[in-house]
């Protein structure tokens, strides 16, 4: 191995990268879970001195609950498998930017960092509608990494919106014949 490729491989911010993707990759397997159940595919992972410690996809149609976000079943879980409330050496990993619950949420849980793949302009609580994350009147700030996959996040979910509307559209056009 040169001695290019060595200082590329211990470069801080080229690991940071790698695990980074390396765990949004485990988010988008959430995501699918979500997918495989027609929800829409967010997918969570909770990272803590490199074990995943908990684990999230969207369950809100399955399970009727308007609190089945990706981001809080992954901190239910965690919180559970840490035996504390408190999540701060922790990284969040989220397939989708969070809304203002999980933002709220993340704060509350005093999780020090999260990853986000893709942006969502129309809901999004990390930076695009506001940046609940970031309030220096909070207690707590969370720092914040954006654009991690962000094309396999973003195209999961043009994919499945694309699907949903297909099949609205065939149910409306069996139902008026």
């Amino acid at each position: 191995m040169g001695r290019a490729q060595q200082e590329r491989n211990t470069d801080p911010a080229e690991i940071r990268k790698k695990t980074d993707e390396k765990y949004m990759r485990q988010a988008l397997r959430q995501a699918k879970k979500a997918y495989d159940l027609e929800e829409t595919p967010i997918g969570c992972v909770i990272v803590r001195d490199g074990k995943v410690i908990g684990r999230g996809y969207n369950r809100r149609n399955t399970d009727k609950d308007p609190l089945a976000h990706a981001e809080i079943t992954a901190i239910k879980k965690a919180s559970r498998k840490t035996g504390d409330w408190r999540l701060e050496e922790c990284t969040l990993y989220v397939t989708l930017e969070p809304c203002q619950m999980c933002a709220g949420a993340i704060v509350q849980a005093r999780i020090a960092r999260v990853v986000v793949g893709c942006m969502n302009p129309k809901a999004g609580c990390a930076g695009s509608i506001l940046n609940l994350l970031d309030m220096k009147e909070f207690n707590h700030q969370v720092q914040l990494e954006t654009g991690v996959l962000e094309e396999e996040c973003s195209m999961l979910m043009k994919t499945f919106f694309k699907e949903l509307r297909m099949k609205q559209k065939m149910r409306k056009k069996s139902l008026a014949e």
